[in-house]
């Protein structure tokens, strides 16, 4: 017997609404509306209208700049994500969105650890081969800062 095509499998809100009730999980922008402070925001139209904006506003930043920083080396994508948690507060479809990345997150987690050795060095050589040629393309069009010592091999 084959296992069923997850496409066609969709889990409607109704059923993942079910889902979360029948194990006493909820998502993050349940838990934060259901906190004292955020209901008394959202007594309040007018408050809970520039609340949600200002919401939007502060993830919608952190996401635009995780998204600048993905090529740079640093945590890129970890503040996209942190940027999306942000959203998610608020936002269904940010929360779509986040259990999205989650899984896709885990799936390429699973993959990696389930290659052999030299696959993941590989991996993790092209990795760092890619961060070490954006660092010095980098470098090259923004100039070298004066602190950097004369001896690192940039173009000079």
């Amino acid at each position: 017997m084959t296992a069923p095509d997850r496409r066609t499998q969709r889990e409607s809100s109704d059923e993942r609404r079910s889902r979360y009730d029948a194990d006493g999980v909820h998502s993050l922008r349940e838990r934060v509306a259901g906190t004292q402070w955020r209901k008394r925001i959202a007594r309040h139209r007018s408050v809970d209208h520039g609340y949600r904006v200002g919401v939007g506003i502060v993830g919608g930043l952190i996401v635009a700049l995780g998204i600048v920083a993905i090529p740079l080396p640093g945590p890129g994508w970890l503040i996209v994500i942190a940027g999306l948690v942000v959203l998610a507060t608020e936002f269904l479809w940010a929360e779509r969105l986040l259990e999205f990345t989650r899984r896709h997150v885990q799936r390429w987690t699973d993959w990696v650890t389930s290659q052999p050795l030299w696959v993941r060095l590989l991996v993790g050589v092209a990795t760092a081969a890619f961060v070490y040629g954006v660092l010095v393309v980098t470098l090259h069009l923004m100039g070298i800062p004066d602190w950097m010592p004369g001896w690192v091999p940039l173009w000079r």
